[in-house]
């Protein structure tokens, strides 16, 4: 007869075997069965959003007016800034409401815009991937071409250039300005930014996102973001616009012309 013991140790491994064996197995189904263009790429047409509170602040935070509280995104749980970094951030914070770009409706630049309460449509060809913003019109072109970032030029939402390591869209994002912010609660960077995304469709309607960012000026090391990305499933679903209104407390209705300015001609 077999010890009890033997017989006990003999069903757990089995039953490690068959969870692995399943794990594996709905991984490679989700792999076979995610939606592919003709190229054999996953296929990431569509309207997407974020639901996380990462655009306010990416770290871990209570609530506060205006804001819900959240979970960090960060991996690890913190941003490992430099102490006279970590220091400006906190002054940032304090002076956000004046000091961060978006209120004067400066472009949120990478990552930051694609985790704004705000869906974005994914066009994406074999040469390019195309992302329009419904925050401002804002877009972006991702080449997927081989070539390079150009030299000596800086834009708002940088420069991305892509390229796929097996069913993961990469994107290199450089030539940043320094102008940007990564949410609300003040973490910054410089121009010497780079950022690595990762695009990975864990399924027909959710992609991980992961947004690697490299500004040794700030940070002891590279670090990670991560979070899903969720398909818009409602019928007819489309971006719309949203303008950003610089200035806009004291609210001027659209209708109204501030004393001493010029009215519009009448038609």
């Amino acid at each position: 007869m077999q010890p009890i013991v033997t017989r006990t140790l003999g069903l757990a491994a089995a039953g490690l075997v068959v969870l692995a064996t399943g794990a594996a197995a709905q991984t490679s189904q989700a792999t076979t069965t995610l939606p592919r263009t003709a190229d054999g790429r996953p296929d990431l047409n569509g309207i997407w959003q974020a639901l996380s509170t990462a655009a306010w602040n990416l770290e871990a935070h209570n609530a506060q007016k205006d804001v819900p509280a959240g979970l960090s995104v960060v991996v690890g749980g913190e941003i490992p800034y430099r102490p006279q970094a970590r220091a400006q951030q906190a002054e940032n914070y304090r002076n956000r409401d004046t000091l961060d770009p978006v209120n004067q409706c400066y472009l949120p630049g990478v990552p930051r815009i694609t985790y704004m309460p705000y869906p974005f449509r994914i066009n994406q060809t074999r040469d390019h991937v195309a992302i329009t913003y419904e925050y401002s019109h804002a877009y972006r072109m991702i080449f997927t071409n081989g070539t390079e970032h150009p030299e000596a030029l800086e834009f708002w939402m940088g420069d991305s250039r892509g390229h796929w390591e097996g069913d993961v869209l990469v994107v290199s994002v450089a030539d940043f300005i320094g102008g940007t912010w990564f949410d609300e609660a003040g973490n910054f960077h410089t121009a010497a930014l780079r950022v690595t995304e990762r695009y990975s469709m864990a399924g027909p309607n959710h992609i991980m996102y992961e947004a690697t960012i490299d500004d040794p000026d700030l940070f002891t090391r590279p670090w990670t973001i991560r979070m899903p990305l969720y398909r818009r499933l409602e019928d007819n679903v489309q971006t719309l616009d949203y303008e950003c209104l610089e200035y806009e407390l004291p609210f001027m209705p659209w209708d109204e012309v501030p004393e001493g300015l010029p009215r519009p001609p009448t038609r």
